[in-house]
């Protein structure tokens, strides 16, 4: 058990010694998190801003006095062999230091978690990442290059991938046919959300409001069901997919096959559905030939006729990534991560009109959103992932409503997550990945 190899660990005085690039709530989270895993600590925190790292690091309960700031290596190496914590502005450094087991990047920046990812692989150190936006944007080539270094690329536990990955194992392993794959949205889609008009609802959840209305205008769930069918195969229906208003009570029913009166036109599809009832949870629906095993599952209450959903009723963010980092550390199990070529994309649209000479903005802030499509039809469109937008500044009127390209925008050519989706595109268009 997980839990009685952290425990030895523990009381060997032999903890796993994890590097964490973390920012924000999300950074904040996981560290508090990492307080109460047994045998586990995050031994380096890399925070471009070195005071909110600190300040995140005593709140989970690390004396202020056993902080170290610093970005000299050698500091930091001879620190943390001798129990220490440290904060650091350069991430890159995490990949650096020898005496870290593992590194993270719990940050919603693609920029960060490419450049985290990238150190580690080339320094042969094992990564992985709960920034599921990094992944999306470039994991294809991150885990070729992890492969050939002979490093653990994977994605973490917590985030509804991880969660669905679980899901969809454990229905895989039993035989059962997958026809939907999907989470229940937290709220209800509203792609032209901004800052502005979620300022009430963040205030009241005590939550960023750029954050906040990255969720309500769908490009966190892009992300999220995108990360998760380039790693399954499963498949979109149509762009930014059909989010149909469902209970556990219909679910299966809605997503069951045309021929059998739902909405699914294949098997192998992904999707998410709206309304409270299933919110915050994910989901493998399937259907079931074998009239035994159709009994059987109708006497335990997981449903009746030949479709069946099996419902995770939560997910626990950056909660959970501990266990799927212990799991890598100590067994080298990759918890997710994508297949050869992209399945999907998340690509770029404005949410007003943009003029030349405009910067696009964080994730759920003032100027656009992302929507998943088919990664060939986002490939024919020349549309821009949304991962390489926030920075990127625009050289032609685009209206809203309009996917965004690559020819519209400028792009800082040397950040490591432009160079990396660069070189992604080109091995998969042009070589193969096998």
């Amino acid at each position: 058990m997980l839990y009685q190899q952290l425990q030895k660990r523990e009381a060997d005085g032999n903890p796993i010694k994890v590097g964490a690039s973390a920012i924000e709530w999300m950074g904040s989270g996981l560290l508090a998190a990492f307080a109460h895993v047994p045998g586990m600590e995050v031994s380096v925190v890399a925070n471009q801003d070195v005071d909110e790292g600190i300040d995140a690091l005593a709140a989970a309960g690390t004396p202020r006095d056993e902080i170290l700031a610093t970005d000299h290596k050698a500091e930091i190496e001879d620190a943390v062999r001798r129990g220490k914590r440290v904060v650091t502005a350069n991430p890159r450094l995490l990949a650096q230091i020898e005496a870290l087991d593992i590194v993270t990047d719990s940050t919603w920046s693609p920029a960060i978690g490419a450049e985290v990812a990238e150190a580690c692989i080339q320094h042969e150190k094992d990564v992985v990442l709960v920034n599921i936006e990094a992944d999306v944007t470039v994991g294809h080539i991150l885990k070729k290059k992890a492969a050939e270094a002979g490093v653990l690329y994977s994605v973490s536990s917590g985030d509804e991938p991880g969660c669905l990955m679980e899901l969809y194992d454990f229905v895989k392993s039993l035989g059962y046919e997958v026809i939907t794959i999907g989470k229940g949205k937290n709220n209800p889609l509203d792609t032209t959300a901004t800052p502005e008009t979620v300022a009430d609802s963040a205030a009241k959840a005590g939550k960023d409001p750029v954050q906040v209305a990255s969720y309500v205008d769908g490009t966190k769930t892009m992300f999220e069901m995108t990360c998760a069918a380039n790693a399954t195969g499963c498949r979109p229906m149509q762009r930014g997919m059909i989010g149909p208003e469902a209970t556990l009570e219909t679910v299966s029913e809605i997503f069951a096959l045309q021929e059998d009166g739902g909405i699914s036109q294949f098997p192998g599809n992904i999707d998410f559905v709206q309304g409270p009832s299933m919110s915050g949870g994910v989901f493998v629906t399937v259907r079931v030939e074998d009239d035994r095993i159709r009994d059987d599952l109708n006497y335990l209450k997981v449903g009746s006729g030949k479709y069946f959903t099996f419902f995770r009723p939560y997910h626990l963010w950056f909660l959970e990534a501990p266990i799927s980092i212990a799991r890598a550390y100590i067994d080298k199990q990759i918890w997710l991560e994508p297949l050869d070529a992209p399945v999907a994309d998340v690509m770029t649209v404005a949410k007003k009109d943009l003029k030349a000479g405009e910067e696009l903005g964080r994730f759920g802030g003032f100027t656009h959103y992302g929507v998943m499509d088919l990664a060939d039809k986002a490939w024919e469109l020349n549309a821009l992932p949304v991962g390489l937008s926030p920075g990127a500044k625009i050289v032609q009127p685009v209206e809203a409503g309009q996917v965004i390209t690559w020819e519209d925008v400028n792009l800082d050519e040397e950040s490591a997550v432009v160079k990396l989706r660069r070189q992604q595109d080109e091995v998969i268009h042009n070589h193969s990945l096998g």
